[in-house]
């Protein structure tokens, strides 16, 4: 299939995941024009995480929806001008019984998330900052009975207002809707404690209020510009190379495959592409986390994003810019902070019904105190606390802010910290999940090994002609663009290998290549050259290769040899694995390639079983035994054939830069541009933010359960309840931020 016949069935295949994941949900209809969405669902559905789903899934695919698309099997696609309607294929009746839902569509950012969050922190900082210092000069006030009464409640009331101004604004969004939240708990403390004359608490509350949301919202700001610096990176503008070696600057949507783009230092690479003129280096540390540059030369790829450092640099574009590197990790990480973890969706769906419990206890304990154990019910006598000031205390050390925030804020500063590190999280579930395995099964080419071949040697039969036969295969080979033909050229530039002149080139396919050189003929190709011809009978002496190394022969006028070439093994792959054993992980190949390839490099890595010669639906079938035997596996692979296996494990991980769309498509976690060691990276970054998340729970929940008891025994004065209260929803925003700025690798 054509590369634009793949593009334009993208938003098809996305949709089939969408109602392949989304159980209970029939059909999806988008109309474009109207912007409206609706989904058809048979019996019941969790309606948030739909919303959650779907959200992500039209934002995916909103580009693309105008293109004509053929719908996967199992699927049905009908188009009516902007109308796209997307269905299972099901009986005729079958649409009768479907209930048609409406949802909102997915609202794009206007400006950058940091931009807005850091606005945001900055407005609450400054109306906390407010609260504080007309709280202080009513405090100041009431204390040296300086003016009139009336002067230091307007004081205190300018610092209510100040304090309460987000908590306001957002109830009545809230009430609207007919929800209550922790921001209505606050108000109402807040009003309760003005009630009862005690101004200077009402003030300490909001303040303490106003202070910790403004620290949650530079928390959620610091996340957001770890993630904008990728954002930022993507250029606008192109220097289009024209054939008369001349430049036309053009928007960065019009480069197309195949053009050669001229960068210069300081300037960003406006796509994926291959150096062909110029040498220079690159920082990718906005891609792949790497803090040093890396050297650029002929024939190296450079990416969409990073910045070309001194020299000048053209590239012939292979990627468009809409499908690069850069792009695939802005629309990744968008999906991924949308998707939220099974944790973050429950508290989610916890703050609502907690609310009204918290506010129904503490009605109840009002009257417990007041009608049972015969406490004043609104003033303060004789040392004695009122019912009414209990019950305010109670309201608010009992309020959920700091769970609500536990886990949210953790597995956001996860995911940005592993976006600026070259891991990429599709959402949280993805974090935790991996935090919890204890079984790596990994393919074995391009994912232990470079998925490149290498040659490892040359031999002349007789001996002693190596060189020339390196020449040979070097010129032949010099006209091929086979991965084969890419190692031989590559050993014989680095070997300064004499150039020959080939002419009367030709593809011999499915065996080899040929060609004339210096007036005679010369073959290149696998070994079926030699048998089938009058070299035959003497070929059957020759030497197998070994079984881990691939060879090609090469066949001239009066000399015979072969290369050995080898796909070699990630450098970085042995400390990996040698550190995953040393964490109790066990490790595990599965491969298609032969038991002799696949068990050489299994014992050079020190694996700890393999698995050769599989299908996909072989490696589909261990990954289901493994899940049988009770073990928590993550399945790290690259290509088409892993896709099936991915999607069978616990946790997908894909290789971003050879991976294919096949298995990005299907991967929880991808590691860019192939850094096999940022596997180990994700791996510590989850078991870090579970362990944040559990000190945040245990913070949160142990501050709410004993600072009610203690305010139902009525030890606890409202000032210290407040204190409490509001310092563990800093100190939890604090110890997630601990992610951003600690070391996984």
């Amino acid at each position: 299939m054509a590369k634009s016949d793949t593009q334009q069935q993208d938003w098809a295949q996305t949709l089939a995941r969408f109602l392949q994941a989304a159980p209970g949900v029939e059909a999806v209809r988008i109309d474009t024009a109207s912007r409206k969405v609706s989904v058809a669902t048979l019996g019941q559905v969790d309606l948030p995480q739909l919303e959650e789903q779907l959200a992500a899934t039209i934002a995916a695919v909103e580009q693309q929806l105008g293109k004509k698309s053929q719908a996967p099997a199992g699927f049905e696609v009908k188009q009516e001008g902007a109308v796209t309607e997307f269905s299972g294929v099901s009986c005729a009746t079958a649409p009768r019984f479907w209930k048609w839902r409406e949802f909102e569509w997915p609202k794009l950012e206007e400006r950058e998330p940091e931009e807005e969050h850091e606005s945001e922190w900055k407005e609450l900082t400054v109306l906390a900052a407010a609260c504080a210092v007309f709280g202080v000069a009513g405090f100041v006030v009431e204390s040296i009975g300086f003016g009139p009464e009336w002067m230091a409640h307007a004081l205190y009331a300018v610092a209510l207002i100040a304090g309460g101004f987000d908590a306001a604004k957002d109830t009545l969004e809230n009430i609207k809707e007919r929800k209550l939240d922790i921001h209505f708990l606050m108000l109402a403390v807040a009003v309760g404690a003005v009630c009862i004359g005690a101004w200077g608490e009402a003030v300490l509350l909001l303040f303490l209020f106003s202070a910790s949301g403004a620290m949650e919202e530079f928390a959620l700001h610091r996340t957001q510009s770890e993630i904008g610096s990728l954002l930022k990176s993507a250029p606008k503008t192109a220097a289009l190379v024209q054939p008369d070696g001349g430049e036309r600057t053009v928007r960065v949507e019009e480069i197309g495959i195949g053009d050669r783009v001229r960068t210069k230092p300081g300037e960003a690479f406006a796509a994926d592409g291959l150096v062909v003129r110029g040498k220079s280096a690159s920082d990718e540390s906005a891609i792949t986390g790497e803090a040093r540059p890396v050297e650029k030369g002929v024939g190296d790829p450079v990416f969409s994003g990073t910045i070309n450092l001194w020299g000048v640099v053209d590239f012939e574009v292979k990627r468009l810019p809409s499908e690069s590197t850069l792009q695939k990790i802005i629309r990744l990480i968008h999906t991924a902070q949308k998707l939220r973890a099974p944790s973050e969706r429950f508290t989610d769906k916890f703050g609502g019904g907690y609310t009204i419990l918290v506010l129904s206890a503490t009605t109840v304990m009002f009257f417990v105190w007041w009608l049972g154990f015969k406490l004043p019910p609104f003033h303060n006598v004789a040392g004695q606390t009122s019912a009414f000031y209990r019950a305010m205390t109670l309201l608010v050390v009992t309020s959920p802010c700091a769970l609500v925030l536990s886990i949210p804020s953790a597995i956001l500063a996860a995911i940005a910290w592993g976006a600026k590190h070259g891991v990429l999280f599709r959402g949280g579930a993805a974090i935790e999940k991996l935090a919890d395995i204890n079984t790596v099964a990994l393919d074995k080419t391009g994912t232990l090994t470079t998925g490149e071949l290498d040659v490892v040697g040359h031999e002349s039969f007789p001996a002693g002609r190596e060189m020339e036969i390196m020449e040979l295969a070097a010129a032949l080979e010099a006209s091929s663009h086979h991965p084969l033909a890419r190692a031989i050229t590559r050993h014989a530039k680095a070997q300064g290998i004499r150039e020959l002149v080939t002419d009367d080139f030709e593809s011999l396919t499915g065996k080899g290549v040929k060609g004339r050189i210096d007036g005679a003929q010369v073959l290149l190709g696998r070994r079926e050259l030699l048998e089938a011809g009058p070299l035959a009978d003497w070929a059957k002496s020759l030497p197998p290769a070994p079984p881990e190394v691939s060879e090609v022969w090469v066949v001239g006028r009066d000399v015979v040899g072969r290369i050995l070439l080898r796909d070699q093994i990630r450098g970085e792959s042995r400390g990996v694995l040698s550190e995953l054993k040393r964490r109790g992980i066990r490790t595990v190949m599965l491969t298609g390639d032969r038991r002799h390839a696949a068990e050489d490099v299994a014992k050079e890595l020190g694996l700890d079983e393999v698995r050769a010669g599989l299908t996909p639906e072989g490696k589909v079938e261990a990954i289901q035994s493994f899940r049988t035997a009770g073990q928590k596996i993550a399945m790290v692979g690259d290509g088409v054939n892993d896709a099936p296996s991915l999607a069978a494990a616990d946790v997908s991980v894909a290789m971003g830069a050879r991976g294919s769309d096949a298995a990005l498509e299907q991967a929880e976690v991808i590691l860019m541009h192939d850094r096999i060691e940022n596997f180990l990276a994700a791996f510590r970054l989850s078991q870090r933010a579970k362990t944040i998340i559990k000190q945040n729970l245990a913070i949160s929940l142990g501050v709410v359960v004993l600072m009610a008891f203690a305010s139902i025994a009525g030890v606890v004065p409202l000032a210290v309840g407040v204190f409490a209260h509001e310092g563990s929803t800093v100190v939890v925003c604090i110890n997630s931020l601990r992610l951003l700025f600690g070391k996984n690798r």
